[in-house]
């Protein structure tokens, strides 16, 4: 009552001051408190904003030296400003200590491995527009040159013996449109008389990726040789397939790698890859595992040269099958799956240096942990538990060396005892970010679902949770639609984020999500609007009872599969939401089916194409059918060179809330795929997030 309208003091308050030495004395120490009151914040941890998402340091291609006593690995950061981010590389003893970067330039390095020999390490560079194979000392001195290979290479590796290096790069097969028309250099087209004409975010330009076998020398690395001559598919698989599709032999003499020998529409309607070993002295080709339909990769040999371990998922068609242990002994091409009984799936083989146990990782209740399996008796023992996600896991000298995550911390390095699982942590990349940043609590719990099942729901709280206030809620709609809501940290569907700006978060693993069992992940195939909608309403009504939750504002956010969620809750939430969010969604299950690259998802979870007789109810479950009863607001997301899910399907969904008088927003990134990968991009889409949720669940 004493500030006037133009907030000055009131004189007749300044009067009043001056007279009452008293008040005088108390009003200054007010003000020197208040004036400490934001020095005393900057020493709080802070919410995380979509800035801080994007300083963090992002760990990768973690490699452990061949005496198991160093680790390489890299580290991404990225500039805001710039738009762009720099990988460096980075080495840090195996037992703990300060990491040495070892590289630091405005180029990144890529693909770092160890030298056999442990005296090198060779790592990818761009030199004059090309990625060429470099190495240096183990401390990042006497960088060397190694290749000169016209177009570049992708990826490489060292013969155990050193004697070769194989390598990959693009080679062109196929003619393109310019090929048939050599007097139009200048044309900009594309011309298909067979499927698989674009696949993910590129369309086909004629190229192959194919692997080269060379003869090593520290000095120079020439040209070498095509193991893949004039065949038309790739090795590693696209568009995600990396080095461990591709591995020498203990002895130097093989190469076992990966491809799917198909074409045309065999390759988009198939998920049969195979491996195949290729012999260095006699040059020929010998496919090893003939005899399984569906997708077998990523080989690893036992240290005595004995076994191989695959990945291997037994279903035709189903590139979310159980991913099996499959072992071969090599002497005489037996094989046996070791998970037979393992209700779960394994990834990330390693073998220990005694050849007698397969180190791995598996999903389990929404976490991924590590798993040991004794080869001589057939056990498998789980060795380590908690809330969190093993990412990957070597072998190093006395105990193993791991990436883990979780919805709190972005990777980091750990070191893990092999009998107890306890874990060590080597690496705090982001620990001076972190210590600033305030994190809600996540917490599990489970769900009763309507047909009498327990789910487990993550439910993430803001930081500083008051339990006497009433907060907004966001029901987070997984993708895949196979891959767990588990112990991720996402730089994109970020739950602490969202927790940061005030809303409670609740993550289900609802119908179709590994982790829990194969019959609850493939419950969801030709079911896309059937149970698994009903798990979500289920985790969100079961949420919504607590006190701290405003059940009048409540929204739905979800990307892929996710998306397609949000479209079909739409027309079918019974008034529960305010506001939903799709990114590069599903909309109409016709028009996607006919324009989608990868047919064998397509044709495994739906069931087929919308003209066969009869025709599969899957396109009964379409979210357009249900379009006419949408009533809510709604953000819709998509990228241009999103592939897998045309734009077209998130044009259609916001034309249509559009011509209904919806309200409605378009957010579309011409240079972005099924993702957000670009520094400004990624923070202008969380902006735009946070912005229509409080727009609406916000009043």
């Amino acid at each position: 009552m004493y500030i006037c309208a133009d907030n000055r003091i009131d004189p007749a308050f300044t009067s009043i001051i001056q007279n009452n030495p008293i008040m005088k004395k108390l009003i200054i120490i007010t003000i020197v408190m208040l004036m400490a009151i934001p020095q005393a914040l900057k020493g709080q941890a802070q919410p995380m904003t979509p800035e801080t998402l994007w300083s963090f340091g992002r760990i990768s291609d973690v490699q452990v030296s061949p005496d198991g006593s160093m680790v390489l690995f890299g580290v991404t950061h990225y500039n805001v400003a710039d738009n762009k981010g720099v990988r460096d590389l980075f080495v840090v003893p195996a037992t703990g200590g300060e990491p040495v970067n070892i590289t630091n330039s405005d180029l990144s390095e890529s693909s770092a491995v160890w030298r056999p020999d442990g005296r090198r390490i060779g790592f990818i560079k761009t030199v004059d527009g090309s990625n060429q194979l470099f190495e240096m000392d183990p401390d990042g001195s006497n960088v060397r040159q190694l290749t000169k290979i016209e177009g570049g290479i992708t990826g490489f590796d060292y013969a155990p013996d050193m004697r070769h290096i194989y390598y990959t790069k693009r080679v062109k097969i196929d003619e393109t449109a310019v090929d048939k028309h050599p007097d139009m250099q200048k044309a900009n087209v594309y011309i298909a008389d067979d499927l698989m004409y674009r696949h993910w975010d590129r369309w086909h330009d004629g190229k192959y990726s194919h692997v080269f076998v060379s003869a090593y020398s520290d000095e120079r690395v020439d040209d070498g040789l095509d193991i893949m001559e004039g065949e038309p598919w790739d090795s590693p698989l696209p568009p995600f397939g990396g080095s461990s599709q591709i591995v020498w032999t203990p002895d130097g003499r093989y190469i076992a790698y990966t491809a799917k020998k198909k074409v045309g529409i065999d390759w988009t309607t198939s998920t049969n890859s195979d491996i195949y070993l290729y012999n260095v002295i006699t040059g020929e080709t010998e496919n090893l595992t003939p005899f399984n339909e569906g997708y077998d990769k990523n080989p690893v040999f036992s240290p005595d040269g004995r076994w191989m371990a695959w990945e291997s998922m037994e279903t035709p068609g189903f590139e979310s099958d159980k991913n099996r242990i499959m072992i071969m002994d090599l002497e005489n091409r037996t094989y046996r799956d070791y998970s037979e009984g393992f209700d779960q799936s394994s990834s990330g083989f390693a073998w220990s240096g005694d050849s007698r146990t397969l180190y791995f990782v598996s999903g389990i209740h929404a976490t991924y942990q590590l798993y040991a399996l004794d080869m001589d008796t057939g056990r498998i023992r789980q060795f380590t538990e908690g809330h969190h996600n093993y990412q990957s896991v070597a072998v190093a000298a006395n105990q193993l060396i791991a990436q883990r995550m979780s919805m709190s911390m972005p990777t980091e390095i750990f070191g893990i005892d092999k009998r107890t699982g306890e874990d060590t942590q080597l690496t705090f990349v982001n620990r001076e970010i972190l210590d600033r940043t305030a994190m809600g609590r996540v917490e599990e719990r489970w769900v009763t679902t309507t047909d009498d099942k327990q789910m487990l729901v993550w439910v993430i709280y803001p930081p500083n949770f008051d339990p006497n206030k009433k907060y907004p809620a966001l029901l987070y709609c997984g993708g895949g639609p196979q891959s767990a809501v588990s112990q991720f940290f996402s730089y994109r569907w970020n739950f602490q984020i969202m927790a940061a700006n005030e809303y409670i978060v609740v993550a289900p693993n609802r119908r179709g999500l590994p982790t829990f069992g194969q019959e609850w992940n493939d419950q969801i195939s030709l079911d896309y609007g059937g149970q698994n909608m009903k798990d979500y309403l289920s985790a969100i009504d079961a949420v919504k009872q607590e006190p701290f939750v405003d059940e009048d504002r409540l929204g739905a956010v979800g990307a892929s599969y996710g998306g397609y969620s949000v479209f079909w809750l739409a027309g079918n939430h019974d008034g529960r939401f305010g506001a939903f969010i799709s990114h590069c969604g599903l909309f109409n299950l016709e028009s996607w089916y006919a324009t989608t690259e990868e047919m064998f998802f397509a044709n495994h979870d739906i069931g087929g194409g919308y003209w066969e007789d009869p025709r599969p109810h899957s396109y009964d479950f379409s979210p357009h059918l249900h379009v006419h009863r949408w009533d809510t607001p709604m953000l819709v997301i998509h990228g241009a060179k999103d592939y897998r899910v045309p734009y077209g399907e998130g044009l259609q969904a916001f034309n249509a809330a559009q011509l209904q008088g919806i309200p409605s927003r378009l957010l579309f990134f011409p240079e972005e795929n099924h993702w957000v990968l670009q520094p400004q991009n990624g923070i202008i889409w969380q902006r735009e997030f946070f912005k229509w949720l409080d727009q609406w669940l916000k009043p």
